[in-house]
């Protein structure tokens, strides 16, 4: 099943910029492992305002619980709104149409 969500972080106010920093690298370590694992399949990042942190992602999971252990498995997380929207499968998708 496949999942695209949006991530919106929100660091609060008076977080060290060595903490963000920390965060932020824990964040593509955990990001990379989730891709080799074939879960994370695509991010985006939309046009934003200034300051403010937001991407959608296209992620492969069995179910929502699976999806949620591994949102909630991002080190950004604790900061991180999340809103996953399920997709399935259309009945004139090209990429179908073409395997």
């Amino acid at each position: 099943m496949e999942f695209l969500v949006e991530l919106v972080t929100n660091v609060p106010e008076g977080t060290s910029e060595a903490t963000v920093e920390d965060t932020v690298a824990r964040e593509a370590v955990r990001a990379a492992e989730l891709a080799s694992q074939g879960h994370l399949v695509r991010l985006w990042k939309p046009p934003v305002k200034p300051g403010e942190w937001r991407t959608f992602g296209l992620f492969a999971a069995d179910d929502e619980h699976q999806l949620d252990e591994m949102l909630e498995s991002l080190p950004l997380h604790i900061w991180m709104t999340t809103e996953p929207t399920p997709f399935a499968p259309h009945p004139n998708n090209p990429a179908a149409k073409r395997a």
